[in-house]
């Protein structure tokens, strides 16, 4: 993944952005990840460290490296005493074999060149009887209610974009064929819901976090010719609008896996 190839971007909406998503999906993965006490972990794609810094505090004397492709990042990253950033490719981890107790993705394999490649990768740093995961996006399972048709169009156009990145926003649905090629054994699936609805804590947060991502974008889809300006104000307004209605609501579900070296 280069710059060039990732659609988020990095500047401040976005950081901002990704800081509230990490406060409303961490403690949820963090259970998903049951982190090993004292344990060895790897966090792929790492960003702020603003996960890596939970899972340091989530278990004993538990130490975390985070690789970061993006010096940028790792210069504002969180830091914390049992947190190590080491900036490389996900696809080439500068470990030897077997490092890890426990190696971890999320929301990196829908940016990556080749997702198997990494997989691959984080399987070979881990231990035998350590476990690899994953948690990833399938945008196939996202819905806004009442329905948006301005912003379904715009979102469709902004998966379009990703894939002519070299990103997949659907790779969620492919984890158990990834980490069965990957070599990895004993995979269990499960998925990690979003559901907000006006009046609940989140509502707001989340329907911000995607007005956000389409604004992100906005640049990259109009240079691409793929929506204009206008349509892509209309999007963001039919979600602004939703926001702010006593019967909206948003659903959406990670997709997950976590897996064995034998």
């Amino acid at each position: 993944m280069s710059a060039d190839s990732y659609i988020h971007g990095t500047d401040p909406a976005e950081q901002d952005r990704l800081g509230a998503l990490n406060r409303m999906t961490n403690l949820a993965f963090i259970d998903f990840l049951a982190v090993p006490a004292s344990g060895r972990v790897l966090e792929v794609g790492s960003g702020l460290g603003l996960l890596a810094s939970e899972v340091a505090r989530a278990a004993g004397e538990v130490r975390v490296w985070g690789v970061e492709r993006s010096a940028e990042q790792i210069a504002a990253a969180v830091g914390h005493p049992r947190v190590t950033y080491v900036r490389g490719d996900a696809h080439h981890l500068d470990f030897p074999d077997a490092t890890f107790d426990l190696a971890y993705a999320r929301y990196v394999l829908e940016h990556v060149a080749d997702p198997l490649q990494v997989l691959r990768e984080m399987r070979r740093v881990t231990r035998p009887g350590g476990r690899v995961a994953a948690c990833e996006n399938d945008v196939s399972l996202f819905r806004v209610d009442p329905p948006c048709p301005a912003f379904e169009k715009v979102f469709a156009a902004f998966q379009q974009l990703q894939a002519t990145l070299g990103g997949d926003s659907l790779v969620g649905r492919r984890l158990f064929r990834l980490f069965r090629e990957a070599g990895l054994s004993q995979i269990e699936l499960s998925v990690q819901p979003e559901v907000h609805w006006y009046g609940s804590p989140s509502f707001a947060p989340w329907m911000k976090n995607i007005i956000t991502i389409v604004e992100g974008a906005r640049e990259g889809l109009v240079k691409a010719g793929l929506c204009s300006n206008r349509e892509i104000g209309e999007a963001i307004a039919e979600v602004t609008a939703v926001s702010a209605r006593d019967d909206g609501s948003s659903i959406f579900v990670w997709n997950r896996a976590i897996a064995v070296r034998l």
